[in-house]
């Protein structure tokens, strides 16, 4: 029977193979550097606006990756309100939602405060508030006192992906997890993201609510290495464009004897590739601004705006006149007039790839 990380006797010193990582690691910092150079060339309420949208995602993604699906406004609304924003359209939040809000906004936006039991608690009390998972009673606001596994299949033919340390050990676990976390390790601080999310999970201190808190805490660290509470990438959306991977390679590291290097790979690459999508949106975000500066005098009606808006912030399929009418509300006729109007104005034009229907484009 194949051995848990846990269970050699040098857990818990990781090793790595360090020229694997130190490239893909200057990467991740070039790009790093590059998207906070982005972000500081948008004005003040794009950048906020840019921040609300990527809290927005990493809460979301988040829940997502274990099944949970959140309400989009409402999280938007939570994070906004206890961020002090205001925007149009802001609703009720439920306390659920107002949960797990909380518990992102405390690791990125307090990431320089130490990590210790009772903040750990405090974030596991906000994501159960009720003290229920779904319709089971769990216990919130403590380590677990029961043994954990992570299983799938039906009963009887139960199948153990893994089994966490016997609850005797959870107590003794984390304290040597929080010294570490709480150190200067000298390490680099997105590679300390990687280890304590990895490290977190094979612990498993709690009843629910593990990957959460996982990622919580990467986010934290990933706070630190960018020295900013501003978020404008999202490693949980990433994850979970990623999930069937993400679980494949917690499970082969986990049975290892201490050498993480396969870990440190797959995190790094899912941090570049979300840094990559970050990359091109906060492009479009300048590219958005840019237009409507150069057209603040342009005469423009409410359904041009309207679709122009729908056309940089990702407009599904093609743009026809059909389509136009639709969204607007208008006739066809009209819809026309609109389109023709924004090809005078050097705004459209129409695809140069024919077809049955005609299809327009922004004249970039």
């Amino acid at each position: 029977m194949a051995k848990y990380i846990y269970q050699y006797s040098n857990w818990p010193n990781f090793t790595w193979d360090e020229k694997e990582i130190l490239a893909l690691i200057g990467k991740v910092r070039h790009l790093q550097g590059k998207i906070f150079g982005q972000t500081s060339a948008l004005g003040f309420s794009l950048k906020e606006e840019t921040m609300l949208s990527t809290l927005t995602l990493d809460v979301l993604k988040s829940s997502e990756i274990e099944g949970e699906i959140l309400n989009y406004e409402q999280v938007r609304s939570s994070i906004a309100r206890k961020l002090g924003l205001n925007y149009a359209g802001m609703i009720y939040s439920d306390r659920y939602v107002d949960g797990v809000v909380e518990m992102m906004l405390d690791a990125t936006q307090n990431y320089l405060n130490p990590l210790d039991d009772e903040r750990l608690f405090g974030w596991h009390a906000a994501l159960f508030p009720t003290g229920r998972s779904g319709m089971h009673k769990i216990e919130t606001a403590c380590y677990r006192s029961g043994e954990m596994q992570v299983v799938s299949g039906p009963m009887g033919k139960e199948k153990i992906h893994f089994q966490a340390p016997p609850a005797s050990q959870v107590n003794f676990e984390m304290d040597r997890f929080i010294d570490w976390f709480n150190q200067d390790t000298k390490l680099d601080l997105v590679i300390k993201s990687a280890i304590a999310h990895f490290w977190f999970i094979i612990i498993h201190p709690f009843d629910d609510g593990n990957g959460r808190v996982a990622r919580a805490i990467s986010d934290l660290l990933l706070a630190r290495s960018d020295n900013s509470s501003q978020r404008f990438y999202s490693l949980s959306n990433q994850i979970l464009q990623e999930r069937k991977v993400y679980y494949e390679v917690l499970q082969n590291v986990q049975f290892k004897n201490g050498d993480i290097t396969e870990w440190l790979i797959w995190f790094l690459k899912v941090l570049f590739r979300a840094l990559q999508s970050t990359e091109t949106s906060i492009e479009k975000v300048l590219y958005k601004a840019e237009f409507w500066d150069k057209h603040k005098d342009t005469e423009l009606n409410s359904r041009q705006r309207l679709i122009l808006n729908k056309l940089f912030d990702g407009f599904e399929g093609k743009l026809q006149s059909s389509k136009w009418a639709k969204i607007a509300k208008c006739s066809a006729d009209t819809a026309l007039r609109d389109i023709q109007d924004l090809i005078k104005k050097g705004i459209l034009r129409k695809e140069t790839a024919g077809g049955r229907s005609t299809n327009y484009e922004l004249f970039l």
